[in-house]
């Protein structure tokens, strides 16, 4: 599809119910987005905000750990929570918990995570490559959903020889989901190369449901292209906003019309969008030790292309309190310019391919539908 996106062009996305304006979707990263960094995400604009991957046997074995990680804010609509399974009748289980006790309002299954130690057991991006299983998981999981819009998220494949996503995509249409989240790139990719968006313009093509695309999308205008080029119903949303929350600021401009011109934060403006993130944390973690802790992540990735010296970035990596990250974003030059050079350019993991790592005999057939042996994992959030 070559046609030029303009703003009439652009329409709300419908996950069931619900209305995601502008249709935009974050997507769920291992000990990034909690309930602390979707608020400062939805703080700048608006989209549907999941959290964390939820294992489905730690759901159902009511894990505390996993209890916690599910967590919205008051004003947090719809609560989006994600869950990752390879038993059809434990994710069964897991989705009555969560319609039952009332925990979320749209359930996202993982179908996409390449990491070896999922692939490996057949989880994650392996999985729809046994199409009968995948079925029975989603056929199953929407059925114990009721009214709560159940959704998928998929890579391509595991690699360009063993591609599954049309196939995928169809059997979870007619399992009743209410939408499909395409990743442009194999298991074998990782998070390298370029994504495909050709794939989610043909998959697209072939379901009725919505369909949304996921891969490069680093500025607002990206999106604007992505939608143009493959005529999907909305934009997933990773690693693109890792140090740069404002980038859904950019999306919903450029999605509403108002322009693709990024934000380009001055230092300054930077370091209190640090500040801000560093608090939310600490309504989440049980003492300010921990949120500052877990906040060390992200300095690096907000600190990109700003030529802030090696000892500063250290020592920001290493705060223990918002005393002492007060006293570090202090000797920072608020007026150094956001660096241009860093627009368009990856952020997070960028790693090369490789040879997926899969169990034993797992591309001999596809229509096996048993469980694989080990491949359920017992601590959320990947």
């Amino acid at each position: 599809m070559n046609a030029t996106t303009t703003e009439a062009a652009v329409r709300p996305l419908h996950v069931g119910p619900y209305e995601v304006w502008p249709p935009v979707v974050l997507a769920p990263m291992a000990g990034i987005t909690n309930a602390a960094f979707r608020q400062l995400c939805r703080e700048q604009g608006g989209g549907l905000y999941v959290c964390e991957m939820i294992t489905t046997v730690a759901l159902v074995e009511r894990n505390p750990k996993t209890l916690k990680m599910i967590a919205f804010g008051p004003d947090e609509r719809p609560r989006s929570l994600q869950l990752y399974g390879v038993d059809p009748d434990v994710t069964a289980k897991a989705v009555r918990i969560v319609v039952e006790k009332d925990l979320a309002d749209h359930i996202d299954l993982n179908f996409g995570c390449p990491v070896p130690k999922v692939t490996r057991r057949g989880g994650g991006s392996a999985l729809p490559w046994r199409r009968r299983l995948f079925a029975k998981i989603v056929r199953q999981a929407v059925a114990a959903a009721g009214d709560v819009p159940v959704t998928v998220k998929m890579r391509k494949g595991i690699d360009d020889d063993h591609l599954t996503y049309r196939e995928a995509g169809l059997i979870a249409q007619e399992s009743g989901v209410a939408a499909v989240a395409l990743h442009g790139r194999t298991a074998a990719q990782r998070y390298s190369g370029t994504a495909d968006w050709d794939a989610i313009a043909d998959l697209k093509q072939h379901l009725d449901v919505p369909v949304l695309g996921n891969g490069d999308i680093w500025e607002g205008a990206d999106a604007l292209r992505m939608l143009a080029h493959t005529g999907a119903d909305g934009v997933v949303v990773g690693r693109g906003c890792l140090g740069r929350p404002w980038l859904f600021r950019d999306l919903e401009a450029a999605l509403t019309g108002r322009g693709t011109e990024p934000t380009l934060p001055a230092l300054g403006e930077v370091a209190a969008m640090m500040r801000r993130h560093a608090e939310l944390l600490c309504g989440v973690f049980p003492t300010e030790r921990d949120a500052c802790t877990d906040f060390r992540k992200h300095v690096a990735w907000y600190l990109k292309g700003f030529p802030v010296g090696g000892d500063v970035r250290r020592a920001l990596a290493m705060v223990s309190s918002l005393a002492e990250l007060d006293d570090q974003l202090a000797v920072l030059d608020g007026a150094l310019p956001f660096p241009q050079d860093a627009l368009g350019q990856p952020r997070g993991r960028t790693n090369s391919p490789g040879k997926v790592a899969l169990p034993y005999g797992w591309l001999d057939t596809r229509d096996d539908e048993s469980v694989p042996e080990g491949a359920e994992l017992a601590d959320s959030g990947g």
